[in-house]
C-alpha cells in the first residue's frame, strides 16, 4: 500500500494559520481533499496521514472531521498544548477518535529549543505513550540532541522526525546534521520522514542535490524506519507533487523491492497503525 505520510489541508477562513500570508503566493488559497485526490489517484497512493498546520484544537477537530468523510485519510496528526495542566485529559479524549494517530507540537517555532524537555510537558508525553499516539517532531538540526534526552525519558513514546529535521541542503552545511541524525537513529526506535527536502534546497534543485541527504537518512535508519511524505501543499513552494514523486523514484532506486515498499507505505502503516479505508 502506498501512503503519503505527511500532508496538510487548510481553509483560510478558519483564521488560525498565523504563518500563512499572501507573501506565500503558491499557498495563499484553500487546499482541501478534492484538490489532493487526483494527485493520489495519478500516483497510486491509497492513503494519507494528514498533519496539523495550526497550533489549535479547532484545527485538530477540523482535520478529524475531514477524516470522518474522506476514507483516504487513514491517520491524523493533531495538536494540543503539551504544557497545559489538562493536557493528559485532552490527549485521552482525542485518542478516542480512531483516526487520531499522533500529535505535533510545532517545536521549530518555539523560542526555547528545550521546550520539549520542560517538566510541564512530560505528563503530556507520558499520556501520548500510554494512548499509543506518536510524537511528530517538527524540528531543525539544532534540536536533534534534545531527542536523545527525550527518548531516554520516554522509551515507550513513538517518535518520528518530520522532514529529516530540515537539513541545510541549499547551504551544504550537512556534517553536523548527519552526525546528530545518526546518533538519534542509533536507538533503533526513532523513525524519520523522507519529506520536506525540496523546500530546504536551492530554488533550481535537481535530484542530485537531494541524494546525499536521502542516502544519509536511509543509511542511518534503514528503510523500515523511513516513511515517504509529500509535505503538500507546502511542497508547491519548490516544485510539484509529480516532480517530487519522480525524484523519489530516483532516490530510492538503490533499495531492493522490500525496502522501496517500506519507504513508500509499509513503514507508515506499521508506525502509525493505520486503518484500512
Amino acid at each position: 500500500m502506498r501512503i503519503d505520510a505527511h500532508h496538510h489541508f487548510w481553509r483560510r477562513d478558519r483564521g488560525d494559520y498565523d504563518w500563512l500570508t499572501p507573501a506565500l503566493a503558491p499557498l495563499w488559497q484553500d487546499f482541501l481533499p478534492d484538490d489532493l485526490a487526483p494527485l493520489l489517484s495519478r500516483h497510486g497512493i491509497m492513503g494519507t496521514v494528514l498533519v496539523q498546520a495550526a497550533p489549535t484544537i479547532a484545527e485538530t477537530d477540523f482535520m478529524l472531521s475531514l477524516a470522518d468523510t474522506h476514507s483516504f485519510i487513514r491517520g491524523v496528526v493533531g495538536w494540543t498544548d503539551p504544557a497545559a495542566a489538562d493536557a493528559p485529559a485532552r490527549i485521552a479524549a482525542l485518542a478516542l477518535h480512531p483516526r487520531l494517530v499522533g500529535l505535533r507540537p510545532m517545536l521549530q517555532d518555539l523560542a526555547d529549543d528545550d521546550a520539549i524537555l520542560d517538566p510541564a510537558v512530560q505528563p503530556a508525553l507520558a499520556a501520548m505513550a500510554a494512548h499509543g499516539l506518536a510524537l511528530d517532531a517538527l524540528i531543525r538540526p539544532r534540536h536533534l540532541p534534545r531527542l536523545l534526552t527525550l527518548r531516554d525519558r520516554h522509551p515507550e513514546l513513538k517518535i518520528v522526525i518530520d522532514h529529516a529535521a530540515k537539513p541545510d541542503i541549499a547551504g551544504g552545511n550537512l556534517a553536523g546534521w548527519a552526525r546528530d541524525l545518526a546518533a538519534v537513529a542509533a536507538d533503533g526506535r526513532t523513525h524519520v520522514k523522507l519529506s520536506g527536502l525540496v523546500t530546504e534546497a536551492a530554488v533550481d534543485w535537481q535530484v542530485a542535490d537531494l541524494k546525499l541527504v536521502a542516502d544519509t537518512v536511509l543509511s542511518a535508519f534503514g528503510p523500515d524506519r523511513v516513511m515517504w511524505g509529500s509535505d503538500w501543499p507546502v511542497l508547491n513552494l519548490a516544485g510539484s507533487y509529480d516532480k517530487w514523486v519522480a525524484a523519489t523514484e530516483e532516490l530510492l532506486a538503490g533499495l531492493d523491492a522490500a525496502g522501496q515498499a517500506a519507504v513508500r507505505g509499509g513503514t507508515a502503516v506499521r508506525f502509525y497503525g493505520l486503518e484500512e479505508g
